[in-house]
């Protein structure tokens, strides 16, 4: 494992200062305040939201339209010298596929003007568990294999702020516990670690704090029980399908967590819940007590954009 340098003293690893940029009319970024300490910190939010234009102003590709960006207390855009502590792995890949990976990460070592490109390269690769493959033309690759070469090349210059855009796309299970692990050893040396995901479940095992946007805005956040307790508590709409909608909702119209009920032209029930878990038993109850059959109970509103602007509402 190569060595996390040692960070500037006094100032907080990533600051984003009511920032918001907009491409066009388009706005991607709206009004964002937080902090990023050492340790992972999880960027959530569904495809659009502006998690990497969020992590395209933190790497100083764009700049700000309004607001500021500090990276420990510096402007990057301003301040160069500051990307010295600084690595991002975009989503996208602009690797020639006729390099080798050994190639490709010591380039980059070379760029950035290493002393020991070759050392520092083959450590970083080492890191990511490809020493065996370094030799091999990044053409041939799998889409994990990529993914850790241009880990590599991210970690060659021992960054203490390390911004990664979607790093789970295309890893299987092995290959998404061992991006964890490794992750976890950066941020456990003292790193700070921002990583991108449109899936809650990629990143709160490894995060300790998620931030939420949607449409360029920050939603929420704190630790992924927090997130899980909002998303949980949020109100749920349910259709219902039953050989007697309307001696169902009669036998549903009292019950706390139900909070509105409505039976169509088809006879199709539509339920609002508090609590979709209790609603699930009490249909059953009202059911069997009823003699109703149920055909068929379908969550209307489960996906992550439904989520996040429940989030956003509150």
């Amino acid at each position: 494992m190569a060595p996390v340098r040692a960070a500037p003293v006094g100032a907080a690893p990533l600051v984003f200062d009511h920032v918001s940029h907009w491409y066009g009319d388009v706005v991607a970024v709206n009004d964002v305040s937080c902090t990023v300490e050492p340790g992972i910190t999880g960027l959530l939010g569904p495809n659009g939201a502006g998690k990497s234009t969020l992590l395209h102003l933190a790497a100083g590709l764009v700049k700000p339209a309004s607001g500021a960006v500090r990276v420990y207390g510096e402007t990057p855009l301003e301040r160069p010298s500051v990307f010295r502590h600084v690595a991002l792995v975009p989503e996208r890949e602009a690797m020639p596929p006729m390099l080798t990976a050994r190639a490709f990460v010591e380039a980059r070592a070379v760029l950035l003007g290493l002393p020991d490109a070759r050392d520092a390269a083959a450590r970083a690769l080492a890191t990511v568990e490809l020493e065996g493959a370094a030799d091999r033309a990044v053409g041939g690759f799998s889409k994990g294999m990529r993914q850790r070469t241009k880990l590599a090349a991210a970690l060659v210059h021992e960054p203490t702020l390390l911004l990664l855009d979607e790093p789970f796309n295309g890893l299987d299970p092995r290959q998404r516990m061992q991006m964890m692990r490794l992750l976890e050893a950066r941020a456990a040396a003292g790193a700070a670690v921002l990583l991108s995901s449109h899936i809650l479940e990629e990143i709160e095992g490894v995060a300790s704090r998620i931030l939420v946007v949607l449409a360029g805005r920050l939603a929420a956040s704190g630790d992924h029980r927090t997130l899980r307790r909002l998303m949980t508590d949020r109100p749920h709409t349910v259709r219902v399908q039953a050989s007697d909608t309307r001696a169902l909702a009669a036998g549903l119209v009292r019950e706390s967590v139900v909070v509105g009920l409505e039976v169509d032209a088809q006879g199709v029930l539509t339920v609002r819940t508090t609590d979709f878990t209790s609603l699930g038993r009490l249909l059953v109850r009202v059911a069997q007590a009823g003699g109703i059959h149920l055909e068929a109970v379908e969550p209307l509103d489960e996906g992550l954009e439904h989520v996040f602007s429940y989030l956003v509402e509150r």
